[in-house]
């Protein structure tokens, strides 16, 4: 009992989507799992993470959202308003802590919300800075925007009197000392959890069997008998073969290409659609281009409109498929897939996308749009492929599956991307935030 009562408290403030916000999942179990209760104060569009709903030493508690009419600015007046008093009563309300770990961004109003508790709490306050909000705000309405310029201050002014800072980047780690005079922030790449893993090839074809009940393309449509004295059962999936037990690739399977993205002007799908119709095209002219499924995940605004242009194109080799996907499905596909593309485009240049650290968990090379700091995440023709137009996307997803899969000398460099990947994957989160983090909860 006395080491229960011993336990310091820990409130992981996320003013979004809990179940949509891996990282802070992440801190809150290893923070739970380090000795710590563990708080998680945000919305539950999504469900979280199993392993978050079944620990004994994390609770949620659920901000009640509202729906707003009006012009723009009107509703981002009155929301900001909202979000103040709901977050603030929730923090008292839910009782004293030892520490507040707030996610930024958004910046308004959870860091003035946060520090003002901490102030009042004597609770340690610090920042896990994953972009900067003003930089964001930026995109859809302009850098010099007054309230761009107002979001800035008050990001920079309550992020300098953190007690401590995470970051996701060494190159935000700069720019928060140069740009923002924070100190001492500590990077904290983000890894992959265990779930991601590179699958076997069983569990590829179980997988396949296990998609085909949605989209019956992806194969199972039955068994086959085998034309021979045993009549063994044959069952085969549009890209593998299960005979007597044991699964082989079929040799004239298409290339499986795996993207996951928002929907958002800052993915701009369009970049991959563009290199999709460069792909139908080549394919029309040579016989050394394999036919392509194509796996998008995600739900945002311009999916329907993209969806449409792709139905009009009428594409012969290539072949569209948008699931949606449970948390734990998910790396069942990233795993399966033969290469992935990442179209994330940084609004500061200074973070990296956690789509890609989930490809390389799964063993998955990727093509990723190029930005400022991605090399300290993608190295161009090591790990994966870098690109800044759709024609050099096209060309890399020739390169990658010209002569699929059949091709000795492609084969030897994915091995050897998969064989750096595998590094990349030795140290896992746990790891990770075990000796550069812990440390500030004590």
């Amino acid at each position: 009992m006395a080491a229960q009562q011993d336990r310091k408290v820990v409130k992981v403030v996320v003013l979004g989507d809990i179940g949509r916000s891996p990282r802070m999942q992440y801190h809150a179990l290893s923070l739970a799992n380090n000795g710590l209760d563990v708080n998680i104060i945000g919305y539950l569009d999504s469900q979280p993470l199993t392993e978050i709903l079944e620990h004994p030493h994390i609770t949620i508690t659920k901000l009640r959202s509202i729906n707003l009419s009006g012009p723009a600015i009107v509703r981002y007046v009155a929301k900001a308003i909202w979000q103040t008093i709901s977050l603030l009563l929730t923090l008292v309300i839910t009782g004293k802590c030892h520490f507040v770990l707030c996610q930024n961004p958004p910046a308004i109003p959870t860091l003035p919300v946060c520090r003002i508790y901490c102030l009042f709490t004597k609770a340690k306050y610090i920042i896990d800075w994953h972009n900067y909000a003003y930089s964001i705000m930026a995109m859809s309405l302009t850098p010099d925007h007054y309230i761009v310029r107002f979001a800035r201050f008050i990001e920079k002014f309550f992020g300098q009197s953190a007690d401590n800072s995470i970051c996701v980047t060494y190159s935000m780690k700069e720019d928060l000392l140069m740009n923002w005079n924070v100190h001492n922030a500590i990077v904290l790449y983000d890894r992959p959890p265990k779930i991601f893993k590179p699958l076997s090839l069983q569990e590829k074809h179980d997988w396949f069997l296990q998609l085909s009940n949605t989209f019956p393309e992806f194969g199972g449509q039955g068994r086959e008998q085998l034309n021979d004295p045993h009549q063994q059962d044959i069952v085969k999936t549009l890209f593998t073969c299960s005979s007597d037990g044991q699964v082989q690739p079929l040799p004239d399977r298409p290339g499986l290409l795996f993207s996951s993205t928002s929907w958002t002007p800052d993915e701009d799908f369009g970049l991959l659609m563009e290199a999709l119709q460069m792909y139908e095209s080549a394919c029309e002219i040579s016989e050394n281009l394999p036919k392509l499924i194509c796996v998008i995940t995600g739900k945002g605004p311009e999916k329907e409109t993209y969806l449409k242009e792709i139905a009009r194109r009428k594409w012969q080799n290539i072949r569209v498929f948008t699931p949606w996907l449970d948390a734990a499905d998910y790396p069942k596909m990233v795993g399966s897939a033969d290469l992935g593309v990442c179209l994330h485009t940084s609004s500061s240049g200074l973070d990296l996308p956690m789509k890609i650290v989930d490809m390389f968990g799964a063993g998955l090379p990727v093509c990723a749009f190029d930005f400022l700091c991605l090399d300290e995440l993608v190295e161009n023709g090591v790990n994966g492929y870098t690109f800044r137009s759709s024609n050099e996307l096209f060309k890399d997803l020739v390169r990658w599956f010209e002569g699929f899969p059949n091709n000795t000398e492609q084969n030897k460099i994915a091995e050897r991307m998969r064989k750096e990947i595998a590094v990349f994957r030795q140290t896992r989160w746990e790891d990770n935030w075990n000796l550069r983090v812990k440390k500030l909860f004590v």
